[in-house]
């Protein structure tokens, strides 16, 4: 330990962990389905031969799916209120212990908050066992002046509490006792901070009690190390991985010039399986978020594929087409898939369906060909997939589906639909061996769900408002369906434009649902807030809920041209706010909606910066002085 950060006096006595010594692990688990993820699992294998005993902690409820996960691993688990975070769980295991404890030479706090082990466990306790201390800690943060909860006084140096060891020399003294018998209430993760973890360390090294960390500080820079050089740490042996370095605000991370995909990497240079990683993300991280921390995005090329013939996925394209006259491009685009697939086509009248039997029996087909009448042609193609093509998601027994139809537009400008169509083709069927670069992924990552183009926004001013006025029945529906995967802010992670590879599988969660087309409404319901926005929406949340992750994909040529479009507009949209990216957002969030600019717009805006408590007296104000004018011209 870094003891010039601490003021130590009368200093005890420490020993090594004893030979034929006796551990026990506190584990506390937190989960807002109460389930247990795989990761967790994984981890309490690899732990157990460490341990003599397992004591896990659960931080609310636990599904009988969960305990029956646990159980075979450890010897006892404790439900508990969430209240306190995962200190207040540790408290609860060392009172569940009392005098037992004393039967054991170390106590070993941890909690889920990390992956792993990514690198070995045994040389770690190997090291750490051999050093004569009282407590220790996996990784550690320097210390902070001023605190940055509390903008006063310093932030103390710390062991971090996510991995918290300690002998018995220590645990068994009145300090320790009295140290969790007084320890406070906590009610936010500032308080973890601020009341505990930033304590720990500082009073029992004061008191005397010698302790140590297994990985140091990387850099004398302030910043949290096991989060911020994650990829770094691991390469140095830790074997222990944070889960926020892969859900942090991204433009935070930008800031800092940290990219998650990295430390993802570095876990699996080291054989760690990061489907573990992905899939736990996937069900607790907002889709936008884990796209942009994970940088899943793929840029595939048109001119050579890694297709694997010899693993081939049962596939089925399932088309709608209302514009009967597009039916041939869309035979050419899917004719790029590699390998045999089935071929279902939904249309909305028999007229348009004889007409597409005509041009589909030129075709030289490479599976089954099913044209389908449509009952109704509410929803569009939401309606014609989740309802009109049900059995073949449900019960076809398919490893990958296509979803594609006949999109125009026409409502828009025509350079824009144009764009918007070719953004979607391009972006999915550009070529043979791009098609089969597409398929390619699902053949080698084992918990992609869905991909589908980026957001299009050349011709649409979708940055900032893809949510448009869908977001609150959105959230509705996701409860209505069990899916609950964090709701992204700004503009959700969603396929614009309705057209993506998915495996069956992951959409599971809006199929096990049996939507109608009266559900969908008329043709006046297609519109935002209508239940077809909604479900364009969807796909990569119900994927997330089922344990898939979304990758969005772009050909060579359009990458170039939305990066450029987007950093030139970025830069434009910066030259007028001062400083970093990160902070030229929270700026703007502070400022908040400007609505049309109007006077009372930016007296709003000067109140929240400068003024927070005036807000609600201005609303008033101008409702007020509205009134006067409306009743003033009701006189004339």
């Amino acid at each position: 330990m870094k003891t010039a950060e601490l003021v130590v006096s009368a200093p005890r006595p420490a020993f090594p962990f004893p030979d034929g010594g006796r551990r026990i692990l506190i584990y506390v688990v937190y989960d807002r389905r109460g389930d247990v993820e795989d990761y967790v699992l994984f981890a309490l294998r690899h732990l157990r031969e460490f341990f003599d005993t397992i004591l896990v902690v659960v931080n609310g409820k636990l599904t009988e799916r969960g305990r029956c996960a646990l159980e075979p691993l450890v010897e006892s688990v404790i439900v508990r209120e969430n209240r306190g975070y995962d200190i207040w769980g540790y408290k609860t295991g060392l009172d569940h212990l009392a005098d037992e404890i004393s039967t054991y030479d170390e106590v070993v706090l941890a909690n889920d908050t990390w992956y792993g082990p990514v690198r070995p466990l045994r040389p770690v306790f190997t090291r750490m066992d051999s050093a004569p201390l009282h407590f220790w800690g996996m990784t550690d943060h320097i210390r902070v002046e001023p605190n940055p909860f509390t903008r006063t006084g310093y932030l103390a140096y710390h062991l971090q509490s996510y991995w918290l060891a300690v002998r018995s020399s220590m645990f068994l003294s009145d300090e320790w006792k009295n140290y969790w018998r007084d320890l406070p209430e906590l009610h936010s993760y500032e308080d973890a901070v601020v009341r505990h973890e930033a304590v720990f360390t500082e009073l029992f090294t004061g008191l005397g009690y010698v302790g140590e960390v297994a990985f140091p500080t990387l850099t004398d820079r302030t910043e949290n190390h096991a989060v911020l050089y994650a990829e770094q740490l691991v390469d140095a042996g830790c074997p222990t991985l944070k889960r926020r370095a892969f859900f942090q605000w991204p433009p935070y991370l930008d800031h800092l010039g940290v990219v998650g995909r990295w430390a993802l990497e570095a876990a699996s240079r080291h054989g760690y399986p990061t489907d573990l990683i992905l899939s736990d993300l996937a069900r607790n991280v907002a889709p936008r978020v884990l796209n942009t921390d994970l940088a899943l995005t793929s840029v595939l090329r048109s001119d050579a594929n890694d297709y694997r013939d010899g693993e081939p996925l049962r596939t089925v394209v399932i088309a709608h087409v209302f514009y009967d006259e597009m039916m041939g491009e869309i035979i050419d685009r899917v004719s790029r898939l590699p390998g045999r697939f089935d071929l279902v086509v939904t249309v909305p009248d028999k007229e348009k369906a004889d007409r597409i039997r005509e041009v589909l029996a030129a075709w030289p087909a490479r599976g089954a060909v099913d044209v389908r009448v449509l009952a109704s042609n509410n929803g569009r193609d939401q309606g014609a997939f989740l309802v009109g093509c049900r059995d073949i998601v449900v019960d076809g027994g398919y490893d990958l589906l296509v979803k594609v139809h006949s999109k125009k537009t026409p409502q828009d400008a025509s350079n824009a639909s144009r764009h918007f169509r070719r953004q979607q083709f391009d972006n999915l069927l550009d070529s043979s061996d791009y098609a089969a670069n597409v398929v390619a992924l699902f053949q080698r990552e084992k918990m992609l769900g869905i991909v589908y183009p980026p957001m299009v926004h050349l011709g649409y001013g979708t940055m900032g408002h893809a949510w448009w006025g869908n977001k609150s029945r959105f959230v509705e529906t996701c409860a209505m369906l069990g899916i609950s995967v964090p709701v992204d802010d700004a503009s959700p992670l969603a396929p614009f434009g309705s057209m993506y590879f998915a495996r069956p599988d992951a959409l599971r969660p809006l199929f096990e649902h049996e939507w109608t087309y009266e559900d969908f409404g008329g043709e006046e319901s297609y519109l935002d807030g209508g239940l077809a926005h909604v479900l364009e929406r969807m796909p990569s949340y119900a994927a997330g809920e089922s344990g898939y992750y979304t990758r969005t994909i772009a050909n060579v040529e359009y990458a170039a041209v939305s990066y450029t479009a987007l950093d030139y507009n970025l830069d434009q949209m910066s030259a007028t706010v001062p400083n970093t990216t990160m902070d030229q957002i929270l700026f703007l969030r502070r400022i908040g909606e400007l609505g049309r600019g109007k006077h009372e717009d930016f007296a709003y805006a000067f109140a929240r910066v400068t003024r927070p408590t005036w807000e609600p007296r201005l609303r008033r104000l101008f409702a007020a002085m509205r009134a006067i004018r409306s009743r003033a011209r009701w006189r004339k």
